[in-house]
């Protein structure tokens, strides 16, 4: 009966070793996938980080230059930007305020 047990239990410890090193192979490889897809999010988040900057460079070197050719267009256009934006906060300022609510008429009996 010793016979039979021992190729059982070599069998199920081989077994046993498959197993882990397929587990150990398999975690290896998600690992790396996972490492690969954040080095790849990091240099596209780089990327269009450095896109942004430069097209806000271009906007803020466009609109220095446009100041500069035409002040006087300029400054009315951010006193009509300011107008707008002091309207909008007294209108919501307006809307936000408190007001009395009418009282109910009594009810007769």
């Amino acid at each position: 009966m010793t016979e039979t047990i021992t190729p059982t239990t070599d069998s199920t410890a081989d077994t046993a070793t498959t197993l882990a090193d397929t587990a150990a192979k398999t975690l290896d490889s998600a690992t790396q996938a996972v490492s690969d897809a954040a080095q790849s999010a990091a240099e596209t988040g780089s990327s269009f980080l450095a896109q942004a900057r430069e097209t806000i460079g271009q906007a803020v070197d466009a609109t220095t230059a446009y100041v500069k050719e035409h002040p006087g267009t300029a400054a009315a256009i951010g006193a009509g930007a300011a107008a707008a934006v002091a309207g909008a906060a007294y209108g919501v300022s307006t809307l936000l305020k408190d007001e009395p609510k009418p009282k109910s008429p009594a009810k007769k009996h």
